[in-house]
């Protein structure tokens, strides 16, 4: 077996020997056992699912958030001989069709898709008929609620998993703590034994940290950028509009600069990549959008010039620097004023208790069983989409909900011939059932859209025969067919005892998790302000033995002593803006009377009821964004307190 793994590595991947890590995690697999991998940014977690899905009979599913990871390891994949596809929302009609029949067919090795596409049902019922023989799960640390990327969808893979019969699992990750790999163990039933870590250290990574105020960080960056000896190049920052900010800067300067956000159109986003990809001198100005899963191995420089959100964010951005083994730098310009902005993300994702006890009577009032938008109850609660998922998978672990399948309230679809040609193509009761649901769609100027719960209620048919006849039509090519309105389906278990005890102790976990994310800031700059080898307390933290000094970080290039910062930039709050906030706050009950919520509105936070009272555009919107959130929390308390 060793031989023929060698084998398959080389003539396949063109290694001609493993990596540390990589053959004892493939072994693991081949003898039929889960396991996790926790490998450096470019510490090769790819060839631990690639290389088995060769040597396994069935499917490879692989999870990943990254689409970008999906196109580049499938582009690689295909250029070996290996039969690899996506599924993903830029895939054409066409392709699509050809990725599903493929699927079908039995004739793809590797299938990589998103963990939102779970939450498609036509997906769902797909996956039932295929032999998986291993489900790979890639940033598999965004499954614990202590990981610095918690994702609420993580924590159903381990079900789906199950559901579909997947014969083994494999979790991976870059960047997870002792107690974040514990927390992936249990949720995928991974023994211990077979949870293999490699060291973090890479001699070739020189770490510097460098104190820089506000003012000076532009011109700092463009000094480094001048004096450095070229090579492909990215730089960090927390907001699009400093991405675009910064470009600018670059390209006044003379620099081959672009910049790289979510809020870019796709096609642009893909042309900077490719850009990127095929030169050796690019500058890519981005947010953390850029890099995850990109495999460019002689990216010679990675800058972060706004503070990271998390060491591990830190540490898997750096690792994407110097893959090839030649000697990278990596550098952190600390900037203190950078913590309002970070704090703002945190503190705007945490709802008032009065929201999590709204979001609980909207859910319990609506029957044994429901199905239920997220999008409208983030939107009547005032609590963020993404906060709105953790709460009920909370309620779902805590055994209060089961959840179901989800399911598109409506499709649409656009025939490719007449209606008469395709009912052409059925016979007996096929045509009859098809004839019905045609009946039943509602045309629009070229689209026909249908609610297919009262589609199947009056007709007397299953809702799930319906859907397969719409998947089965684009399927031949005889429809184009999209679902809208994704609803979430919950059985409910058990009724809370008290809600407001329920909404409490929900309300305090949220507030954990927000201290937990403020803490990791905090983490950041000791790490920067750190006196001691860095390189060595940062490997520290995911499991390497510390070292006395390593020789190429900041530290241990100063000598001795710790990194000195300007002190963080102190703002007051003007009474007379003061009085004009809790004015506005009087007009708009609604929407500011929740300390928190006022607090965000200052900050220039948005929330669902801000954007509903159209308060975003306010005057006072963000006027209070050099204040931190806490002071502003903490100058309401008193005026509560004052007012009693």
């Amino acid at each position: 077996m060793t031989e023929s793994l060698t084998r398959i590595l080389e003539e396949r991947f063109g290694h001609t020997e493993f990596l540390p890590g990589q053959r004892e995690v493939i072994g693991a697999l081949l003898e039929g056992h889960s396991a996790a991998a926790v490998f450096p940014t470019g510490g090769g977690k790819s060839i631990c699912y690639q290389l088995p899905a060769l040597a396994l009979d069935g499917l490879t599913l692989v999870v990943s958030p990254l689409i970008a990871l999906m196109k580049d390891q499938i582009d690689a994949l295909v250029a070996r001989g290996v039969r690899a596809q996506r599924l993903d929302s830029t895939l054409s009609a066409d392709e699509y069709r050809e990725v599903v029949r493929a699927l079908r067919a039995g004739e793809l090795r590797l299938l990589y898709v998103a963990p939102e596409r779970f939450n498609n049902e036509r997906f769902r019922g797909m996956l039932e008929n295929l032999h998986i023989a291993l489900f790979a799960v890639d940033e598999a640390h965004c499954i614990s609620e202590w990981g610095h990327n918690f994702r609420p969808d993580y924590l159903k893979l381990a079900r789906f998993a199950h559901d579909c019969g997947a014969e083994r699992i494999l979790a991976l990750t870059a960047t997870a703590t002792d107690e974040v790999l514990r927390d992936v163990c249990a949720s995928f039933e991974i023994a211990p034994e077979h949870a293999i870590r490699t060291p973090f250290y890479r001699p070739n990574l020189r770490l510097l940290t460098t104190a820089a105020t506000q003012g000076e960080r532009e011109a700092l960056l463009v000094k480094r950028l001048r004096e450095r000896t070229p090579g492909a190049t990215i730089v960090y920052v927390t907001l699009q509009r400093t991405a675009e900010a910064i470009r600018d800067r670059l390209i006044g300067a003379g620099l081959n600069a672009r910049a790289y956000h979510a809020g870019m159109e796709d096609d642009e986003r893909a042309a900077t990549q490719d850009w990127f990809f095929a030169s050796d001198t690019a500058i890519v100005v981005a947010t953390i959008a850029f890099g995850m899963g990109i495999d460019k191995p002689d990216i010679r420089y990675v800058f972060h010039f706004n503070l990271p959100k998390s060491l591990e964010g830190y540490a898997q951005e750096i690792g994407r620097a110097g893959r090839d083994g030649n000697a990278s730098v990596c550098e952190l310009l600390v900037c203190q004023d950078d913590l309002n902005t970070l704090e703002n993300f945190v503190f705007g994702d945490t709802p008032s208790r009065g929201a999590v006890a709204e979001l609980l009577d909207a859910v319990f009032e609506l029957g044994q069983s429901f199905d239920v938008s997220l999008q409208q109850l983030s939107a009547s609660s005032d609590i963020r989409l993404l906060v709105v998922r953790t709460l009920l998978t909370y309620l779902e672990l805590d055994g209060y909900l089961e959840g179901g399948t989800p399911l598109y309230s409506e499709f649409q679809f656009q025939p490719q011939k007449s209606s008469a040609e395709i009912l052409a193509e059925f016979e007996g009761e096929p045509r009859q059932f098809l004839a019905n649901v045609f009946r039943r769609a509602k045309k629009g100027r070229t689209w026909f859209t249908l609610d297919v719960d009262r589609t199947a209620r009056e007709i007397g048919a299953d809702r799930g025969r319906v859907v397969r006849a719409l998947e089965a039509l684009h399927e031949r090519g005889l429809l184009e067919v999209r679902a809208k309105g994704v609803r979430q389906r919950y059985r409910k278990l058990r009724e809370p005892e008290s809600r407001a005890d329920l909404a409490d102790s929900l309300h305090q976990r949220m507030l954990r998790r927000e201290r937990s994310e403020i803490g990791r800031l905090s983490d950041v700059l000791q790490w920067a302000t750190l006196d001691g080898c860095q390189v060595s307390a940062l490997g520290s933290r995911f499991g390497d033995p510390p070292k006395e000094s390593c020789g190429h970080c900041a530290w241990c290039e100063r000598g001795q002593g710790a990194l000195e910062l300007p002190p963080r930039p102190q703002a007051s709050i003007p009474d007379g803006l003061w009085t004009q906030a809790l004015a506005l706050q009087s007009e708009q009950p609604e929407a500011l009377a929740e300390p928190r919520a006022l607090a965000r509105f200052l900050c220039g936070v948005g929330s669902p009821r801000l954007s509903r009272a159209r308060l975003s555009s306010h005057p006072l919107f963000g006027c209070l964004r050099e204040v931190p959130f806490s002071e502003i929390l903490e100058r309401e308390r008193l005026e509560h307190e004052a007012r009693d």
